[in-house]
């Protein structure tokens, strides 16, 4: 492995490289940001020679230093995910995203670095304060760009890293990794929103292998902890890409809409009205939709905020942020399945 996997080890002749102009970097400084767990992302400040165009600060993203993270990346191929789509989808998907200048990972799906834009001013969600229905509306626009990329296209069963099937695992994994969810968060969520998960292990089989209308590219983790928003909240760009897979962009919609809007009332308002929002969306993509079917597979996909929290809660690093992030993305689409009856449709 000849590149390096943390700011630490980065020199700026490396970097200067990297970036198109060997020779001319004089010094780089970093600093950490982002509430990210399953990798860590850093600001890097430039200093250029003078007469250079080039960016004066870029992002770095690389492995988590915590080695529970790690580990799990390594088997369900996270790092993989994020590097592949920058490197062979990002550029023709249309999707509000980073530009990535470098992207390197070495054979053991692990080791990588990503060189990617700094879309400062920009503001990364926050997922513990949420976001109602009108702040949503340009990510529900980038999920249609990326839903509408591949969507029922047969080239989602030739990109190898994207077809990449965690079923064994999940199914291996998640009955253990709830009743530990279960215990750490009893005294935080009501029995009726644990219960959800007691559901969702019950009729495990059902929710992995049921074929949703439509089968696309989705983002798998797309709550607005991952979205970066222009000052003004009119457009966004969508980061975080370790999570890709094919499956139901009702799915992606439901999670975001069901991990993002706190109060329940209002959320159960929203839902059919982003439904409704992203349809609009793909049909201006050229996709014709069955809305019928697709909002069965929105009511199914509520569940996937709640599947994530207890995976994700399990395997990587604890925080206080992430444990009370967690329970919210538990809670908040434990109500909306509820509502939704979507266990019923297992």
């Amino acid at each position: 492995m000849s590149f390096p996997t943390s700011p630490g080890a980065m020199t700026a002749e490396w970097l200067g490289a990297a970036l198109g102009h060997a020779g001319r970097l004089r010094g780089v400084t970093a600093d950490r940001i982002g509430t990210g767990q399953m990798c860590d992302s850093y600001r890097l400040t430039l200093d250029w020679d003078g007469g250079v165009d080039a960016p004066t600060s870029v992002v770095a993203k690389c492995p988590s230093h915590d080695e529970a993270s790690r580990n799990i990346a390594k088997l369900t191929g996270t790092y993989v995910k994020e590097v592949s789509w920058y490197r062979e989808l990002a550029a023709a998907s249309g999707v509000p995203a980073p530009h990535c200048y470098h992207s390197e990972i070495a054979d053991d799906d692990v080791d990588f670095m990503l060189i990617l834009s700094d879309l400062t001013p920009a503001r990364q969600g926050d997922q513990l304060a949420g976001l109602g229905l009108a702040g949503l509306a340009p990510c529900i626009d980038a999920a249609a760009r990326l839903h509408a990329h591949l969507w029922n296209d047969p080239r989602l069963a030739e990109i190898a890293w994207l077809a990449r099937d965690n079923g064994d695992l999940v199914r291996a994994l998640f009955p253990q990794l709830y009743q530990g969810f279960r215990e750490r968060y009893a005294a935080r969520l009501a029995p009726e929103l644990l219960d959800v998960g007691a559901g969702m292990v019950a009729k495990l089989d059902a929710y992995l292998t049921r074929e949703p209308a439509a089968r696309t590219i989705v983002h798998g983790d797309l709550r607005i902890d991952n979205i970066l928003f222009a000052p003004d909240g009119k457009a966004c760009w969508l980061v975080d890409w370790q999570t890709l897979g094919r499956g139901s962009g009702a799915a992606d919609l439901a999670y975001l809409v069901g991990t993002s809007i706190a109060d329940p009332f209002e959320r159960a308002a929203a839902d059919r009205p982003a439904f409704d929002h992203w349809i609009a969306a793909l049909a201006a993509q050229g996709i014709d939709p069955d809305t019928a079917a697709l909002w069965d597979d929105y009511r199914v996909g509520a569940l996937s905020g709640y599947f994530m929290a207890v995976f994700a809660s399990m395997n990587v690093e604890r925080t206080d942020r992430g444990d009370e992030m967690f329970a919210v993305m538990a809670e908040r689409p434990a109500r909306q399945a509820l509502a939704l009856g979507s266990l019923d449709l297992l």
